[in-house]
């Protein structure tokens, strides 16, 4: 929070603030809530955020690889505004997937024609 006071932003993610977990729900959870944001492909999205955020990854099958993915722009970027570029491409991503294609299956072989 001091590091927040001295370049004048909003503390985020950590404890007591505004900005943070709020009991089981994640920081995300609570910026869709105090936003007002309201979609089905969101709250999807939301609960794989708040699964691999929280450690509770058997939540939803698509968690543990959110995580992975995120953790893996972690070790790729030294530069916390390049790794916020590339993290905004993965939750785009996975929000298309929520909203779009969560009925799209790629299974091989495929079924006899």
């Amino acid at each position: 929070s001091a590091t927040a006071d001295r370049f004048q932003a909003v503390p985020f993610d950590i404890d007591n603030v505004f900005w943070t977990h709020r009991g089981e729900r994640c920081t995300f959870d609570t910026m869709i809530e105090e936003f007002g944001l309201e979609s089905e492909a969101l709250d999807r999205l939301a609960m794989i955020v708040r699964a691999a955020d929280t450690a509770t990854l058997d939540l939803v099958p698509q968690a543990a690889g959110f995580l992975a993915a995120s953790l893996g722009l972690s070790r790729m970027f030294r530069d916390d505004l390049e790794q916020l570029e590339a993290g905004m491409l993965l939750y785009d991503a996975f929000f298309r997937w929520c909203r779009d294609a969560t009925e799209e299956t790629h299974n091989w072989p495929g079924k006899p024609s």
